[in-house]
């Protein structure tokens, strides 16, 4: 049915859950997994913030960072595949919005169902941070399966 599946992960605990989830489906439909981390652009409005904090290469240190943290989240994610005898690849998507990474890199690597967490926010919260689920699921070619 679904020979390779997007999990979408930013290394939170909800993520987690639906990352064992995602595993867990891959494991029974014998699916091939990608997980995928994806990194906003360095906001050039902290450049006095870190200025201030002496960072000499802000750009260079935020891109350093980021990369570090990727690596964490999808290392933990590649090893509970391992675990689970489940065959994966990590990708890590650098300065794009979540939802059109997640989007692209599905459709890259011929996914046919992307697994994510929702932080389920309503009212006031999800107008002023956006939702990066209901973005992916109003935008995606593919099917979506949202974990709560």
């Amino acid at each position: 049915m679904h020979q390779k599946i997007l999990i979408a992960t930013d290394g939170t605990e909800l993520a987690e859950k639906a990352v064992s989830y995602g595993l867990s489906l891959a494991q029974s439909l014998k699916s091939q997994v990608s997980f995928v981390t994806i990194t906003e652009p360095w906001i050039a409005g902290r450049t006095i913030e870190r200025l201030q904090a002496a960072i000499q290469k802000p750009i260079d240190e935020y891109e350093s960072t980021m990369a570090v943290w990727a690596e964490g989240v999808l290392s933990t994610a590649a090893k509970k595949a391992k675990e689970m005898s489940v065959d994966c690849e990590t990708i890590h998507v650098k300065d794009q919005h979540p939802a059109e990474g997640i989007i692209e890199t599905a459709e890259s690597q011929g996914c046919s169902l992307i697994i994510m967490a929702s932080h389920g926010r309503r009212g006031l919260k999800m107008v002023l941070l956006g939702s990066v689920a209901n973005e992916v699921v109003s935008q995606s070619p593919v099917p979506v399966l949202i974990f709560r």
